[in-house]
């Protein structure tokens, strides 16, 4: 294989690839990225065996064929290049990355080592608006638990609708929940379907969605999920477990109704969240007529509060929360106010954007007892 290829065509691939490659593995051959040249066209694939990633970018093609590099190290090397032609080719048993002045030879792994990975071409299959899909992962993927021993929790339910989609994660302390209407045209579906992606595989998503505004193509094989996202196309392992009765965690009766200004509550608890017990990160929102103190104290550091103006005239009562949890949902959000509705002090709290468009967002969070 021999190719010629712009710097930064090349580099805006590979970088697709560094969070999928893992520097420590047991297979080496999983640390390298595929490359194959045709036509007038390189295509890469990575993959660690849960999550991959096919692309491509034009190149002028001297000699056909494939060949793997370390993916990492040929990002390093292809970024740290001016912005001119590099040439890539095999050479008795290495292969010889060059531009400008600069020359190198980099050890390669046997091609026939390299995976195979399923292809798209599943029974269910729909097109999904891109903007609600970003929208979806970026308010759900934080809530996603790392803990391995509980595995159906360690990624994030996909339900697809033939007229709406919903995303939901939760850890057990908490749960995010978005959905978002759909137009079903196109889609081969009548149903509901349920999947459960992997952490990673949302993570990789997220990185893909951030630049264009094509529309993302759907398919569900028998246990691998495909994203076709501009071409660029992410083969994510699904994950065979329960997902927990999530619409049982959301609770009916909450009448204590309490609206914040985003910015100021952020603010508020990011302050008073520095002298809380470093473990629990607990804060306390003490609730008075007319205004709530947001509390933290610890025997090792002190103690700290605020008092933030609120239009409220409903029973006093006061609740804990971790502050990292009630962060992780301001960040997400971008309205102006968010609202919490509240029952008593050992009841989830429903937290929302007030005022959001094009999705309905729900936060529920556990309290904790301190």
């Amino acid at each position: 294989m021999e190719i010629v290829v712009r710097k930064n065509d090349l580099l805006r691939e590979l970088q697709f690839f560094q969070g999928i490659v893992e520097r420590k593995n047991t297979i080496p051959i999983l640390a390298n990225v595929l490359m194959e040249a045709k036509g007038d066209e390189v295509r890469f694939l990575a993959t660690d065996l849960e999550v991959g990633l096919r692309s491509k970018c034009a190149a002028s093609v001297v000699k056909s064929g494939s060949l793997t590099l370390p993916a990492k190290k040929i990002y390093e090397i292809i970024k740290s290049l001016p912005e001119t032609d590099i040439r890539i080719a095999e050479d008795k048993g290495g292969v010889k990355v060059a531009a400008d002045r600069f020359d190198s030879r980099i050890q390669t792994l046997p091609r026939e080592d390299f995976p195979t990975l399923p292809e798209p071409g599943g029974s269910a299959s729909a097109m999904l608006p891109r903007s609600a899909v970003k929208e979806m992962v970026s308010k759900t993927q934080f809530a996603i638990t790392g803990e391995d021993t509980r595995y159906f929790l360690n990624g994030a339910l996909f339900v697809l609708r033939p007229d709406s989609m919903s995303l939901v994660a939760t850890d057990g302390h908490r749960l995010a929940l978005v959905s978002v209407d759909r137009d079903g045209t196109g889609s081969t579906q009548t149903d509901e379907v349920r999947a459960i992606l992997p952490k990673k595989t949302l993570g990789e998503l997220g990185r893909l969605l951030v630049d264009g505004d094509e529309d993302i193509r759907y398919e569900r094989g028998e246990n691998h999920l495909f994203f076709d996202v501009g071409g660029r196309l992410l083969i994510s392992r699904m994950i065979d477990a329960q997902f927990p009765a999530y619409e049982r965690v959301i609770p009916k009766g909450n009448d204590k109704h309490i609206e914040f200004d985003r910015d100021r509550l952020t603010n508020a608890v990011k302050r008073v969240a520095l002298l809380s017990n470093e473990r629990s990160r607990a804060v306390k929102f003490q609730i008075e007529k007319g205004q709530v103190d947001v509390t933290s104290s610890s025997p090792e550091l002190g103690e700290a509060h605020e008092t933030l103006p609120v239009d409220y005239t409903g029973a006093s009562m006061q609740i804990c929360f971790n502050a990292q949890y009630v962060l992780d949902f301001l960040a997400a959000v971008s309205t102006d106010v968010v609202s919490f509705d509240l029952k008593d002090e050992v009841s989830q709290a429903i937290v929302k954007p007030v005022g959001a468009e094009g999705y309905d967002y729900t936060y529920v969070i556990m309290p904790m007892r301190v």
